[in-house]
Order: C-alpha cells, then structure tokens, then sequence
C-alpha cells in the first residue's frame, strides 16, 4: 500500500473527530440563539431550526444517522420538524477500500487469513450500520458473508451519542411534550451492543431456534472459526430485495407480507424477543420455481429482549381495546411502567395504542393503511399526540418503548411498501392464542441460556 493511501485510510478517523468538534460548536450556536429566542418570547421557526440542525450534523455519517431516524417514529422525541429533515440525512459510512479490508482482516483472523478462504471479493457487496459485507467462499465451496466492522467504531459510537445527548438537550429547551431521558438510556445500550459481535452470533443462535419450526424463515449459520468481536462470518443466503416484488401479482405481495408478520411477531409472543431494526435492507426473498417463497433474515445487531410482563402488557392492551375493557387498558399502560396516569393522559396514550393496534382489531381483508405513504405512516398520529401531550407534559416514555415501537412503525412501512391486503387479526390472534405470561418466560430463558446469552435476560 502507498504511504499516500495508508495516511488517507489513517486519517478518517482523526478527520471525523474534527467534524465532531465543527458539529458541537455548530449545535451550541443553534442552542444558544433557541435560548434568546425563547428569553425574548419571539416565535421560534422550528422548521428553520430543524433545517440549520440537519446542516449541523450533514457531515455525520455514522450510527448517530440512524438513530436520529429511529427517533423520527416516537412522537415527540424530537420536533416533527426535526424528523423529517434528519431523515434526509445519510446514514452509511464510505467504504474501506482493499489495503485497509487486509489490514483489518489480519487485526481479526492473523496474518494468514487469506489461506482460511477459497477467494474473498475485494469490493464491498453491501454496507451495514457498523461495518461493511465481503462475499466469500469456504474451503467446502458454500458462499459467505463476512460482515467486518469499520476501525474505531465504538470511539466513533460513543462520540455519536454524545451529539445525541446534545440534541436531547436542545430538544429540552422546547418545553417538550415527552421526557427523553430513558430513551437516551435505551438507544445508548442497544447501539453499543451493536459493536459486539460475539453477542450477534448468540443472537443468530437464539434466532435459529426461535423459528427452527418455520421453513419459510431462513436464518444463517453462523462460522465461529472465521468470526471474533468485530467480525463475524455467515453462511451466504441468497435472496433478491424486498422491494423487487413491490409490482407482483397480491399474491406474491401478501406472502411475503405474511412471512415478515410472522418473523416479527412470533418471536415478541413466545419468546419476548424481536428484531428491533426492520428496515428493508434486512431482509431479501427466497424464491422456489420463480416465486417467492419465504424470506431471508440478516441483519441481528439489534435485537431487543423484553421481560415477560412486558408482553403481556402488549397482549392485556390489545385485548382491553378489541372489548373496551378500560380498566384492562389502564392495567396495561401502569405495567409498562407510566407513572401518573390520568384520564386525560390515558386517552392520549390511547391515540397511539389504535393506531398501532388499528389494523389487528378488526375481523377482515384490510390494508395496514389507506392512502399513507411508507414514510408518512404513523406522521399524522404522532402528530395528534405531540399536540395533546404538549398540555399535559412531559410524559416519561419506558425505555422498553423505544425499539418496540421503530419495529411496530417500520413493519408497517414494509407492508405499506408491499401494498399487502391481509387478515391481520387472525393473523395476530394465531399467535397470541393459548398466551400465558409464564410460559413466555420460560421459553425465553431456555432460549437464552441455549445461545449463551442467558446472562442478558431481563428482569421481570
């Protein structure tokens, strides 16, 4: 390698440090004169600020990106405003280039990785939130994919949720109508278990287990022999985008629709366990004879373990709605952890719980939406209860809801995406039949301590 592309390669991070630095000053200008405005009682431009704020961070391009776009599905973790513009924002790091894959592979495997693979495409074949996907071959001949993580990443974690916090707290000058405090606390463990990727490994092992009775949902194998922390080497599944089949005949459409509901929510009712980040790029499609059959799951960085009563808070409020049973709702809400709920909060609190359980509590053929854009879904509700909570607030958020409801929004897109038109209360109620708390958490422990991660269990 020429000493010119080592000091390009060695220079990204010391580079991305300075953007920091640009990042915080930029951010404490904008808070300062949100301060002014605010001391002075003029009339703040949210949708101005909001834009100067995505200027701020443009030149971030790491996991701050993402979580800035998860937070766009919470309403009011930060201003609507604010969602829209950072979800403009790109969220994918530049890639590594050849020298620097080498080095980083001699870092996980030794100097003589190379002689463990078959071959080893030198261009990236896909990027991932931490790192970057290299197809390989295996001695046997079966194809892999090597997911290797970008060098100084947890540095570059811990820099991101520090303009994390610093968003928060400007959000906090707005008089908002949610506290953010535990979901800063939620986004800050999640992300940094991005980083292991042991951990993801035992997720993938929990997974294989979970849906081991499900054909449909292919998980890969895991090659621990050509894994470590920060790589982590699978068996290739070969599938085709989700959104190749956006104009297949309904029937293709709901199979795959059925599939995702499946992948997504028997996991949550039998074990306490979902994939936290369905975004389209997780998942591709399997085909049989031409059609599509069932669907690849890829991506387990962001995996969320849920203690069993949280489940059956889930369960409790679904069916406290489907029969207006309000004291079962309320039993629900104080479950999850509110704290001084009021009449007036629940029916707030109840706004959301309808939209997300909209589709699941009537008996029919359905669409998960009508005439909502996959990116506007959930915008107009989560409107309505920032502008009821903004008279009642702050409301403290349980830190559970963060990941429960990015995962409930962005399964929803995927089935706007797919324009899918399904029973999705028999299908919900397929797998809440027979539901009983104790067993969920017996499931849930065996699963763990079989994938070695029963160290992680949540308390009930």
């Amino acid at each position: 390698m020429s000493s010119t592309g080592r000091d390009r390669e060695q220079n990204r991070f010391s580079a991305r440090v300075n953007r920091y630095a640009r990042v915080g000053t930029n951010m404490g200008g904008i808070a300062a004169k949100l301060a002014g405005q605010r001391l002075f009682g003029m009339e703040v431009d949210n949708e101005r600020q909001a834009a100067e704020l995505a200027a701020a961070l443009g030149g971030l391009k790491g996991p701050l990106m993402k979580v800035a776009q998860l937070l766009s599905t919470i309403p009011d973790a930060i201003p609507p405003e604010y969602a829209t513009e950072l979800s403009k924002l790109q969220s994918a790091a530049p890639p590594m280039g050849w020298p620097f894959v080498k080095r980083r592979m001699i870092a996980e495997l030794g100097a003589g990785w190379q002689k463990k693979f078959e071959s080893f495409d030198r261009e990236p074949a896909a990027a991932a939130s931490l790192g970057q996907v290299h197809k390989a071959r295996h001695p046997d001949g079966g194809l892999l994919a090597c997911k290797l993580q970008y060098p100084d990443m947890a540095s570059a974690v811990e820099a991101d949720l520090q303009q994390l916090s610093m968003l928060f707290s400007l959000h906090r000058r707005m008089r908002p109508a949610i506290d953010t405090r535990e979901i800063a606390k939620e986004i800050g463990e999640r992300v940094r278990e991005e980083l292991d990727y042991v951990r993801e490994a035992r997720h993938i092992a929990a997974y294989s287990q979970i849906l081991a009775d499900e054909p449909r949902i292919r998980v890969p194998d895991v090659f621990p022999d050509l894994s470590s922390g920060r790589l982590l080497t699978m068996r290739w599944l070969e599938g085709k985008p989700l959104l190749t089949y956006k104009e297949h005949g309904l029937e293709d459409r709901n199979r795959i629709a059925e599939v995702m509901f499946r992948a997504w929510w028997h996991p949550f009712s039998h074990f306490g366990i979902i994939h936290g980040d369905p975004h389209l790029g997780n998942y591709t499609v399997y085909e049989d004879d031409g059609s599509p059959r069932g669907i690849n799951l890829l991506d387990y960085g962001c995996i969320r373990v849920f203690p069993s009563s949280f489940v059956s808070g889930v369960v409790d409020l679904y069916r406290g709605l489907l029969e207006d049973d309000q004291e079962r709702v309320v039993g629900a809400y104080e479950r999850w952890g509110f704290k001084g709920l009021t009449k007036e909060l629940i029916e707030i609190l109840n706004i959301w719980a309808r939209f997300i359980y909209g589709p699941l509590l009537t008996d029919r053929t359905r669409a998960i939406a009508e005439g909502v854009s996959p990116a506007q879904y959930g915008r107009k509700e989560a409107f309505r209860v920032h502008q009821a909570l903004k008279e009642k607030g702050p409301v403290t958020i349980p830190r559970e809801f963060v990941f429960m409801d990015r995962a409930a929004i962005g399964l929803g897109g995927v089935f706007l995406h797919l324009r899918a038109e399904m029973n999705f209360y028999r299908l919900f109620n397929e797998q809440i039949d027979n539901f009983e708390e104790t067993r969920v958490a017996d499931r849930q422990l065996a699963t763990l301590r079989a994938a070695s991660l029963d160290g992680f269990a949540p308390r009930a």
